[in-house]
């Protein structure tokens, strides 16, 4: 569905499990600084929201969103983690950069995903430009961190 058709911060919590015992890593790019950390602090607000203990959430910085896979990889080695959510940014320049990178991370993501048997969460935010980034970071169109973190308390639902 396309964003401009639903808040990316509307969701449904009445069917959401208690996640005071588990352990989160948010893996948050550097590249879009401004718009990264809006989102990651849009991932940490709804995990705390939700049950999950501030000790138990860890965040990793890398440069940019082609590292993301690798930065993720690398909490989900962790058997102190239980689900991983994996933030950037990604906007059209003038050249297929954008495709190269959005493809790379979502395969990566969801080989890591696979490769350790526990939620990794794909919080890509993928737009034409800044302003429409700005928009799904706590903008007109919700916060995709928001989004993400309800993505990874359903997905752990999933294997309880």
């Amino acid at each position: 569905m396309a964003t401009s058709l639903k808040n990316l911060s509307d969701y449904n919590s009445d069917q959401l499990p208690d996640i005071s015992g588990k352990r989160f890593g948010i893996v948050v790019a550097e590249w879009n600084k401004t718009i990264t950390d809006a989102l990651c602090k849009g991932a940490y607000e709804t995990l705390l929201t939700h049950g999950a203990k501030p000790e138990n959430i860890h965040r990793n910085t890398v440069p940019g969103s082609f590292e993301l896979t690798l930065g993720s990889q690398y909490m989900a080695m962790s058997n102190e983690i239980d689900a991983v959510i994996a933030l950037g940014v990604v906007i059209k320049g003038e050249t297929k950069h954008d495709d190269y990178i959005c493809h790379a991370v979502a395969k990566g993501l969801t080989d890591v995903a696979l490769k350790f048997n526990k939620p990794v969460i794909f919080g890509l935010v993928t737009t034409n430009d800044e302003q429409q980034a700005l928009d799904r970071a706590g903008g007109k169109h919700g916060n995709k961190g928001v989004e993400a973190a309800v993505t990874a308390i359903q997905m752990l639902a999933l294997h309880s």
